[in-house]
């Protein structure tokens, strides 16, 4: 806990000593700075969950916090951040959530994933044009005007069509799942797991991703991490702010608008609710031509199983 007041401290001096840089040599010694930090946890972490932001990391987070609260006794208001857990209880794993969006402006590799290559890693998936929809409301009602500088979204308001199709939505989405589809082979221990199978089968799903975490989870723990992780259950847990120690990831921006909690509507191709036929045709070709089939969401419609889609 100190340490992490501390470095917010000290970065927080860094950026003040700063001001009178240009704003993009500001802009990249926060992001190296983020990096860094990135940095230090990918080499100290057990595991490490990778995911492009609004793939489901919260909801996944809350999965595996339940089963380690039902493990080890600890309060339900606790919530997995990276070492906190393994403070209290050295049988849990140090576990490394990340967006993979510093740590090269900090490690300089930049085509490739080698820092991860030797780390137990899972990547979570979810259909690029569900998450570049998320994104939109993520940006326009969470995101702080510093950090839509910090990482190249849009300044000025723009239309949710607009926003999926420019640089900082669907392809930003799809060149990153891009980048992982390609150092997957590469990486020493990898799972790949998608956010729609994990809808479909929360308890299989979580499961598979325990047991490579190297944990032996039961039927009943799994039964109750997915009761205490329900859609309903997780909007209840967001509007009492239970996970308080966890800052703003499960707090509603707006109590009266639903499209300002961070458990929006949690819906699997609800992207197609927001734009016309002719919208909807020009998305579903965009990933069609440029994502890597190994995920399984090119085609129209519910997405295929992932080895389903790889298989020649």
């Amino acid at each position: 806990m100190w340490y992490v007041i501390w470095k917010r401290i000290t970065r927080e001096i860094v950026l003040r000593a700063a001001f009178m840089l240009p704003p993009e040599r500001r802009k990249a010694l926060e992001r190296r700075m983020r990096g860094k930090e990135e940095f230090r946890k990918l080499r100290l972490a057990d595991c490490v969950v990778v995911s492009f932001g609004k793939s489901g990391r919260t909801w996944l987070r809350v999965l595996i916090s339940r089963f380690y609260q039902i493990r080890y006794g600890l309060r339900p208001s606790v919530m997995i951040g990276f070492d906190n857990l393994h403070r209290r209880n050295p049988a849990i794993p140090r576990i490394f959530f990340t967006h993979d969006n510093y740590l090269r402006d900090y490690t300089g590799h930049r085509e490739d994933k080698r820092d991860f290559y030797d780390r137990r890693t899972v990547l979570l998936a979810r259909d690029p044009r569900d998450v570049a929809v998320s994104q939109y409301f993520q940006w326009k009602f969470r995101m702080r005007p510093a950090k839509k500088i910090l990482n190249d979204y849009p300044t000025e308001e723009v239309d949710i069509f607009t926003f999926v199709m420019s640089p900082a939505g669907l392809p930003r989405v799809i060149d990153f799942l891009n980048g992982w589809a390609r150092e997957m082979p590469r990486i020493r221990e990898f799972l790949l797991l998608r956010y729609e199978d994990l809808k479909a089968d929360t308890a299989a799903e979580l499961a598979r991703l325990l047991e490579f975490m190297g944990e032996k989870p039961t039927a009943e723990e799994l039964a109750d991490c997915v009761s205490f992780a329900s859609v309903e259950n997780m909007r209840k847990l967001e509007e009492k702010q239970v996970f308080w120690l966890a800052g703003s990831r499960l707090r509603p921006k707006d109590r009266s608008n639903p499209n300002s909690y961070k458990v929006r509507r949690a819906k699997v191709g609800g992207w197609r609710d927001y734009f016309d036929d002719a919208q909807v045709a020009a998305i579903d070709a965009y990933v069609a031509e440029h994502l890597d089939p190994v995920f399984g969401y090119r085609t129209a419609g519910n997405p295929v199983a992932a080895g389903a889609a790889a298989a020649p």
